[in-house]
């Protein structure tokens, strides 16, 4: 499996001035629950719209740049342990609770992928298709140290496991399906991050005994009575 190249992070350079203000007034029309149109954008930047669409040709470009720029401290984010396991909690301890302050945004790129899906089905898509994949970098970068112990195969349908929990997804359905708290919504998600990865090394062939981090000693998360029970 190649590891997938790194999200774009825009322009450099002079034009990166005009992209920033565009960029700026898009992530605040978003945060107010809404996907603005590329004229919209111009107007609130008060920019032509030439050069908007210079920047931004399609909601697709536009609404890609709005999750790159909320994600960048989660894109930023470098695992420091060696083990793979490890890496990987490291990733969901520090970067998944980030996921609640870019939740308007994230949730924008969810809908606009939704709407892009049902119109390219129906060949109805007027725009580019608007694709996501940021957490298939990350998630694969945290992980990378489990790809020889796993295999290739079960290496891949782990991430592919891991992707379900690690973005917008867990929290439309913990969220607005059961009501819960973003506290119990980082607690599934780590319940669900331990029994994917607990299981996947027990079924890895190149394991004698079981991995050391999956000991309760291990995994430093000893629950005490009290906490056992709430």
């Amino acid at each position: 499996m190649r590891t997938p190249p790194p999200p774009d992070t825009g322009p450099t350079g002079p034009p990166a001035r005009t992209y920033r203000l565009l960029l700026v007034h898009a992530m605040a029309l978003v945060r107010r629950g809404r996907i603005p149109s590329v004229p919209e954008l111009a107007v609130k930047a008060r920019v032509s719209r030439a050069t908007a669409y210079r920047y931004f040709p399609s909601r697709s470009k536009l609404v890609s740049a709005v999750v790159a720029e909320s994600l960048a401290p989660v894109r930023r984010f470098e695992p420091s342990a060696a083990d793979g396991l490890v890496r990987v909690r490291e990733l969901f301890d520090k970067t998944f609770p980030l996921f609640k302050r870019f939740e308007p945004h994230m949730r924008a790129a969810l809908q606009l992928s939704l709407e892009h899906e049902s119109l390219e089905r129906m060949g109805l898509l007027e725009e580019e298709p608007y694709r996501r994949g940021h957490r298939r970098y990350m998630l694969h970068r945290a992980a990378a140290p489990l790809a020889a112990t796993l295999g290739p195969e079960a290496f891949e349908r782990l991430l592919k496991a891991l992707s379900l929990i690690y973005g917008i997804e867990s929290y439309v359905v913990l969220r607005d399906i059961w009501g819960a708290s973003y506290r119990e919504v980082e607690s599934v998600a780590r319940f669900m991050l331990e029994a994917l990865i607990e299981s996947a090394l027990r079924q890895a062939p190149h394991i004698a005994a079981p991995h050391p981090a999956l000991s309760p000693k291990g995994r430093g998360r000893k629950a005490s009575p009290s906490r056992s029970r709430r």
